[in-house]
């Protein structure tokens, strides 16, 4: 344990790129020029204008949501069904070194540039406006094996889209793409239990009241 506290993990950063890389044995590309990535950043950023533009809409479901983060579902099947609809793109959930198509976990969608046969993994956030600057934890990547996500040489995205903060009537604004093979990220080293390891050894317990 004490070898574990003098790592002092939590003020040491390191390159997401080498750690997916050591993860998964693909490499992180950087998004470039090349008429392939702009093509992809094009589409990518076409569908998320119009994924925006039918959730800001008075029926949209996400104002039935109690919880903004809730909303993230809908930005991704948003995100999902237009990219794949695009001429000359596939878009799809990614599969896992098993080959099953998983939602959870990074990155939540995998879009394939048929031309090139590039990959580009695409992972969209929501953003309060105005917290961009925000020391607040929103990106993780949890290594596994048999459920990692990574299973390609690929470029890696992240979408951020903008809300305003106002609850069940949140309206989305802008977004920003970001090229995650430069981005840097802390080890968070917990001990964690869940509700029933917590709860089965009760020493006292009230009945819920009957009233």
């Amino acid at each position: 344990m004490k070898l574990l506290l003098d790592e002092n993990l939590p003020e040491r950063t390191f390159d997401f790129a080498t750690i997916a890389q050591a993860c998964s044995g693909k490499r992180v590309l950087p998004l470039t020029g090349s008429s392939s990535h702009r093509r992809v950043s094009a589409a990518i950023g076409q569908a998320l204008a119009e994924t925006i533009r039918e959730l800001n809409a008075t029926d949209s479901p996400v104002r039935k949501l109690r919880r903004i983060n809730e909303a993230s579902k809908f930005f991704e099947d948003g995100l999902l069904s237009r990219l794949n609809a695009m001429p000359g793109l596939r878009c799809e959930t990614p599969p896992t070194r098993a080959g099953v198509h998983q939602r959870s976990g990074y990155p939540d969608l995998r879009i394939i540039d048929v031309e090139s046969g590039g990959v580009f993994y695409l992972d969209p956030k929501l953003v309060e406006r105005g917290s961009a600057a925000s020391t607040l934890r929103s990106f993780y990547f949890e290594p596994k094996d048999e459920t990692l996500k990574i299973t390609d040489d690929a470029v890696h995205l992240l979408a951020g889209i903008e809300h305003d903060g106002r609850d069940q009537a949140w309206t989305f604004g802008g977004w920003r793409l970001v090229d995650l093979s430069t981005l840097r990220v802390r080890l968070k080293a917990e001990f964690q239990a869940s509700n029933a390891d917590l709860y089965r050894k009760s020493v006292l317990s009230l009945p819920p009241s009957s009233r």
